[in-house]
């Protein structure tokens, strides 16, 4: 054993001896060699207007094996695919230069900030549309430099304004118009991604803004016209189109989309008609009520893909994705009105306004959709509305519940049914064929009536959305049937716009017949919740907070009321001829009544309903919070956005900085 020791001594002692720096003349140091210029062969950056590149590079990737193999390289190579071709190839080529950095005389240039913050202007809603954060490494503060520090454009190349970068971001010209349209079935992050890039392009006239969000927690995003964005004005009437209620009922969805891009762009190049439509209308368009059935439809399921407990419609093929996540049909989830307007037809004095919802709807299903649709109706003063559907082509009108003691289909009118009528004849005759003969889906059609139905003569059915604003609200709404074809083929779609676009701008239009005013006191205060009746029907209308009010009519002579609890009525006749466009201005003066005299009306006349006030009186809004909630992020099926299969390998790193918190 002492022999081998020694032997193992002496090898060490004759070994070569090691590089030590603290003792001089026993080793030469190594001397480390400096980066220098690399071609620039990444195939997804080789447009660049550069030829070499460095490693390592702005994000500390070594060699280009480690670039290539990186998230942040796949994604540049997918942006495009993700984003439906929006913003391409801007993102790509900032991306480009901060993996592969543009390199002369072995030194690094950085890209400029100027032109990041360029290009995340105009590209951030794109990557909320898809509910993805903005990429860490575009972070314009972190890996680019100002002009100052000899920055370079890291999209020069792309065109004729290639020298400022800036510019050629910032010019609205340049950018892609709102009025090119792309007559293709948009996903649920593509339509979000279009409406807020709508609203950058027209932020003087346009916002958008959440109702609330699906079953699955889609977004229920409505963009808004106006010429004063987010705010009532006075004597300004609202109005709001929604489309795809049903999930595969989809040329609504899209002409909804088409719709927000031609009023942005039109206003934009002066059309007199469209600006001044904007000017004195607030206009609300929710494209997706139906998300999540949407994306059932899209996906070309042959299945119900909801199980579980809840209602069985019994699906089949032509129905995949009609209903929501819950599987509940949500133009029969509205609380029924009408069946409390027939129940109390015989009694003196029975009124079909401003109903209250009973107390025991809120035991059933409510679905989070018609949740935030009814509060939507509840916090803005809607005067008109239309709802997109498919299947049929006509305009439906209320009521949608037959008045027929078993249901069946029988003509069914409220007092308003000549409004009505005449509404639903204005976006008839305007559509290119709805109102011709021919024009007819099947043996459906009644004989005589050119495009309009009354909705209960056609298919009696409870719970619908347009008797629930008619009922519970000022709102007037009409169920339009678009097309036979449910889902009709993209290279239809085209045709959809030209033959309904004339009709979508008259509808809006009609907002402003009849009557609208302001009610005060003598004060000159406006009276919230004052009454508004016409003699002969029995539908009154509510002024809004500050006293106005409008009131559809047909032309005719009317006597007119203003009434509110503790003032005296005032009365006028007012007449609207037939060839009247315009809202006629009838203001209404109310003086104090004297307390004993006992002219306080009963508003509703159905105390055991509880009051119009009572809205959601069990908290149910928390429930449904928590069940969306819970559907986003239940941990069994580790839910990811859509999106996430691209970047998520099994046993690799999870690119969580690509998740909006």
């Amino acid at each position: 054993m002492l022999l081998l020791l020694l032997q193992l001594l002496l090898r060490a002692s004759c070994a070569a001896p090691r590089c030590d720096p603290g003792f001089r003349g026993q080793c030469r140091p190594t001397v480390e060699e400096k980066p220098k210029c690399a071609d620039l062969v990444l195939s997804y950056c080789d447009d660049m207007a550069y030829a070499q590149t460095m490693y390592p590079n702005i994000l500390g990737h070594k060699t280009r094996s480690d670039a290539e193999a990186s998230t942040e390289y796949l994604l540049m190579s997918v942006v495009e695919s993700l984003l439906g071709g929006e913003c391409n190839p801007e993102i790509r080529m900032l991306g480009c230069s901060v993996l592969a950095p543009r390199c002369e005389k072995d030194k690094v240039l950085k890209p400029c900030r100027s032109t990041c913050e360029a290009v995340h202007r105009k590209c951030a809603h794109a990557f909320e549309g898809i509910d993805m954060a903005w990429p860490y490494f575009l972070d314009c503060d972190r890996f680019f430099v100002s002009d100052e520090e000899g920055c370079y454009n890291p999209l020069e190349g792309l065109g004729e304004q290639d020298e400022q970068a800036d510019d050629f971001m910032d010019d609205p010209s340049l950018e892609q118009p709102a009025a090119l349209m792309q007559f293709k079935y948009h996903s649920n992050g593509q339509l979000i991604s279009v409406l807020k890039n709508t609203e950058n392009q027209c932020s003087d006239i346009a916002r958008t803004y959440s109702i609330g969000r699906s079953m699955e927690g889609r977004e229920l995003l409505v963009i808004e016209f106006s010429n004063n964005p987010g705010e009532h004005e006075l004597l300004e009437p609202e109005i709001k189109y929604i489309g795809n209620m049903h999930g595969n009922e989809v040329l609504g969805r899209q002409l909804l989309v088409y719709l927000a891009q031609y009023l942005c762009s039109e206003y934009l190049l002066g059309n007199e008609r469209i600006q001044s439509l904007i000017n004195t209308t607030r206009i609300h368009i929710l494209p997706s009520m139906n998300p999540d059935g949407y994306e059932v439809a899209a996906s070309g399921a042959n299945d119900n893909n909801y199980g579980g407990d809840e209602e069985d419609h019994g699906y089949d093929f032509r129905n995949v994705g009609r209903n929501n996540a819950q599987n509940i049909d949500l133009n029969r989830n509205f609380p029924d009105l009408t069946s409390i307007v027939y129940s109390r037809r015989r009694l003196k004095g029975y009124r079909t306004d401003h109903i209250p919802i009973p107390d025991h709807y809120w035991f059933g299903k409510v679905a989070p959709e018609t949740y935030a649709v009814m509060k939507w109706i509840r916090s803005i003063p809607f005067v008109l509305s239309a709802s997109f559907h498919g299947g049929d082509l006509a305009v439906y009108y209320p009521y949608d519940l037959s008045k027929h003691p078993q249901e069946h289909n029988m003509f069914s009118p409220t007092p308003d049914d000549k409004v009505f009528k005449l509404l639903a004849r204005i976006y008839a005759d305007t559509h290119e064929t709805m109102s011709t003969e021919e024009a007819q889906c099947g043996p459906r059609r009644t004989n005589g009536q050119k495009g309009i139905v009354n909705g209960a003569q056609s298919s009696s059915f409870a719970g619908g959305m347009q008797d629930f604003n008619y009922l519970h609200s000022n709102c007037f709404e009409v169920t339009v049937g678009l097309g036979c074809d449910k889902f009709p083929p993209e290279e239809e779609l085209s045709i959809g716009w030209h033959e309904n676009s004339e009709a979508l701008i008259a509808f809006m239009e009609a907002a402003h017949r009849g009557i609208k005013g302001i009610v005060k006191d003598e004060s000159g205060n406006g009276i919230k919740s004052a009454r508004i009746s016409v003699r002969g029907l029995r539908h009154d209308i509510t002024s809004a907070e500050n006293g106005d009010y409008w009131r559809l009519l047909t032309p005719g002579i009317h006597i007119i009321s203003a009434s509110a609890p503790g003032y005296t009525r005032v009365t006028k006749k007012v007449h609207l001829p037939a060839r009247m466009r315009t809202t006629g201005r009838v203001d209404f003066v109310l003086q104090k009544a004297p307390s004993d005299s006992g002219t306080q009306e009963d508003v509703d006349g159905i105390l055991s309903l509880g009051t119009y006030d009572r809205f959601d009186p069990y908290n149910q809004y928390m429930r449904y919070t928590l069940t969306t909630s819970l559907s986003q992020n239940r941990e069994e099926r580790a839910e990811k956005p859509w999106w996430w299969s691209y970047f998520a390998s099994p046993g690799g790193h999870a690119p969580t900085w690509l998740l909006k918190l």
